[in-house]
């Protein structure tokens, strides 16, 4: 049996757990630059408020329906997000982290009674974090998905919702109560294409043909369909895969026009990317950089430009990529443009005990290379994001994004700390 834990309104829950003042209240966290909403308490999503709705366009509902805005706070949700997984990979030898927010656990060979366990785990996370979860479990990820959706969905299952406790009928009555679309994997292509052929509910899908849906879709559908059935066909992943491309960009707070202040960003993003390089053990062989202006304002020059690029050796050295993304940068940048988002991208990934050594790269210069990086990794981790940087990521940073509704760092920042009266 597999187990399905989603901490319920991830970031409004996090924001709620140190601003206890926001519970019952309606709550939204935006994106960066609060540019849309992200994440909807229960209250917002009654009033029919969609994900990704512009804040700029519900300003005004806002003001009138009392609704509060907080700006995405990255550092606290990582940090909450750890807090709650340490404390599930106590109650399973397999767990599989599947998102911020999200991870499955294992029960197989687990003696106590499952939906006992599910409820010993949410109040457990809820005593320790502050933070309410909703429990599936199934014999399938596919299916553990799906009652973790009931949990979530229907009052009467406190939370929990353990499928095979289920009659056939039971089961057949929820899956003809959601759409297709709602499944694990199914997007809104897929779904549409499928209400063409008639399946237009979960049920519809469980009951199609197999090898049909094969042939039309993919294997991916196909597993679908066979999990839907109760037949295990997507393994528990005790370690994440590697990631193939590390993407790191964003929206600037406000248009900028300076190579200068285009090269700090790219630099700030180069040195974040390069430390999740290292993170998982791996190095770029080849890195794209791009900026361009903003396609929602028409009126404005338009300009938008990226340029892919080898390495002559695959590489995790921050200063290395970030010489190559300046260089880069040179070649793309062109005067007289409001530029609104830049980016970087490190690609054709590979582990670094698999790179072929180069015969005039200096052995002793990479072992003190690499020891640079691993304490610039050390300071910003302790101190930090940005604690130590390269020059060029300069120091006023007057580009980065707008976070108008910010909370404090209640958990990563000492200044920020909570203070118990």
């Amino acid at each position: 049996m597999i187990a399905l834990v989603d901490v319920n309104n991830f970031y409004v829950s996090c924001q709620r757990v140190f601003e206890p003042q926001l519970n019952g209240k309606p709550v939204v966290v935006l994106s960066n630059n609060d540019g849309c909403v992200v994440a909807r308490s229960a209250e917002v999503k009654a009033m029919g408020i969609k994900m990704g709705a512009p804040w700029h366009q519900l300003r005004d509902f806002a003001r009138q329906q009392g609704i509060i805005a907080r700006s995405s706070n990255y550092a606290l949700y990582a940090d909450m997000s750890h807090r709650v997984m340490t404390i599930l990979g106590r109650f399973s030898p397999n767990q599989e982290i599947y998102s911020i927010d999200e991870c499955f656990l294992s029960f197989a060979g687990l003696l106590q009674d499952h939906t006992e366990l599910a409820q010993t785990i949410r109040q457990t996370v809820l005593q320790w974090t502050g933070l309410p979860v909703c429990v599936g479990i199934a014999p399938t990820k596919t299916l553990a998905k799906l009652a973790n959706h009931i949990a979530k969905k229907q009052a009467p299952f406190n939370g929990v919702c353990e499928w095979q406790k289920l009659s056939a009928d039971q089961q057949t009555e929820q899956m003809q109560a959601l759409d297709a679309g709602e499944v694990w994997g199914i997007g809104r292509k897929i779904s549409a294409r499928l209400a063409q052929e008639g399946i237009h509910t979960i049920a519809d899908l469980r009951a199609a043909n197999a090898e049909l849906i094969r042939k039309r879709y993919s294997i991916v559908v196909q597993r679908t369909v066979h999990e839907l059935r109760g037949i295990s066909s997507i393994e528990m992943e005790e370690a994440p895969p590697d990631k193939q491309q590390i993407l790191c960009s964003r929206s600037f707070g406000q248009a900028i026009y300076a190579e200068q202040e285009l090269a700090e960003a790219i630099s700030t993003y180069i040195a974040r990317a390069a430390e999740k390089l290292r993170k998982q053990g791996s190095v770029a062989a080849s890195l794209a950089v791009f900026i361009r202006t903003n396609p929602f304002r028409p009126k404005d020059p338009q300009y938008s430009q990226h340029i892919l690029v080898p390495l002559t050796q695959a590489s995790d050295d921050t200063l290395l990529l970030t010489r190559a993304a300046l260089w880069v940068l040179k070649r793309i940048y062109r005067r007289g443009f409001a530029y609104a988002k830049a980016g970087v991208m490190l690609c054709d990934l590979q582990p670094r005990t698999a790179v072929q050594g180069h015969l005039f790269l200096q052995t002793a210069d990479s072992i003190k290379r690499a020891a640079l990086n691993k304490t610039m990794d050390d300071i910003n981790r302790q101190w930090g994001r940005g604690a130590i940087r390269v020059a060029s990521a300069g120091f006023n940073q007057g580009w980065k994004m707008r976070q108008n509704n910010l909370s404090l760092h209640w958990t990563t920042r000492w200044e920020d700390l909570p203070v118990a009266h």
